[in-house]
């Protein structure tokens, strides 16, 4: 078994670590974790605490630990393009106890990317998107506003597209207020296996801006960005540009909501769905399909 290379963010004093579900992947088949804190160059055993391969975020735990600095969670929903970011890891696996520390700005919020490692592949949404370098052995890491809190985990990087041509400076992570909403659930311990409800849709956070710039009817919500085909959105008759707002009795506030929301579904459960479209309200029923997680 080959070795996997990542970065954490330590979450509490006595241990518990934040990383990428692919980061630690290996150790669901058998293999051993192993941490190097930033400043060492010993390393210490961890185990694993609990894994959401749906949302690429896991928690392991370093064995006998006390009393370690832990990071601050900043404000993703509040984030805009042209913000100063800073992105910390082990990239390219040189770290030897000093990270890598690249600077950027946020380049576009609400990006949904298919990740593959050449044997399996995983599509995330509602990720920012970033300039400042990412590299390999960058995923896990944090990715820092001005104030020097986490507002997202450094988790992929644009390679070379389908047409040949190569992506520059295009990195992405997954928000912190997404991170922060799976904590609870991976904190219970163990793996999280089950695939959950799918509704089919791309989808990014409603802001005063947008409501503003578009002359909208609501500044919250998600906004669709993409209908997939043959979906349970498009089934639906959701359409483009329609603005979630609510599922079923919960209020839909940001992209994380829908998400947040189906984690809590099956495949085959109808839900109801509320939507603004051009000023008017509408309600649509969905069965959701299988999350292709």
């Amino acid at each position: 078994m080959g070795e996997e290379q990542g970065t954490g963010m330590i979450l509490q004093s006595n241990g518990l670590v934040l990383t990428n579900a692919h980061v630690v992947s290996g150790a669901l088949a058998g293999g051993t974790m192993t941490v190097t804190r930033t400043g060492s160059t010993s390393s210490l055993p961890a185990t694993l605490v609990g894994l959401d391969a749906a949302n690429d975020v896991a928690l392991i735990r370093i064995t006998n630990a006390s009393k370690l600095p832990v990071v601050t969670f900043g404000e993703s929903n509040s984030l805009e393009v042209g913000d100063s970011v800073v992105a910390i890891g082990n990239a390219l696996g040189l770290a030897a106890g000093t990270p890598t520390v690249t600077q950027g700005i946020v380049s576009a919020l609400g990006r949904t990317v298919t990740a593959s490692n050449g044997t399996s592949s995983e599509t995330l949404s509602n990720l920012i998107q970033t300039d400042a370098a990412i590299n390999p052995g960058n995923s896990g890491g944090p990715l820092l506003d001005a104030n020097g809190h986490v507002i997202g985990m450094n988790t992929a990087v644009a390679g070379t597209m389908s047409d040949g041509t190569n992506a520059q400076n295009i990195g992405f992570a997954i928000p912190s207020s997404k991170i922060e909403s799976l904590l609870a659930s991976l904190m219970k311990g163990g793996p999280i296996t089950k695939k959950h409800g799918y509704l089919g849709v791309q989808i990014m956070t409603m802001t005063p801006a947008l409501k503003e710039q578009y002359g909208l009817a609501v500044n919250y919500g998600a906004v669709v960005t993409t209908v997939l085909a043959g979906t349970a959105a498009a089934n639906a008759g959701i359409e483009q540009a329609d603005i979630i707002v609510q599922i079923d009795s919960t209020k839909i506030r940001t992209a994380e909501g829908v998400s947040n929301f189906m984690t809590k579904r099956k495949a085959g459960q109808t839900v109801t769905v509320v939507v603004y479209r051009k000023n008017s309200k509408i309600t649509l029923k969905a069965t959701l399909g299988l999350s292709p997680n």
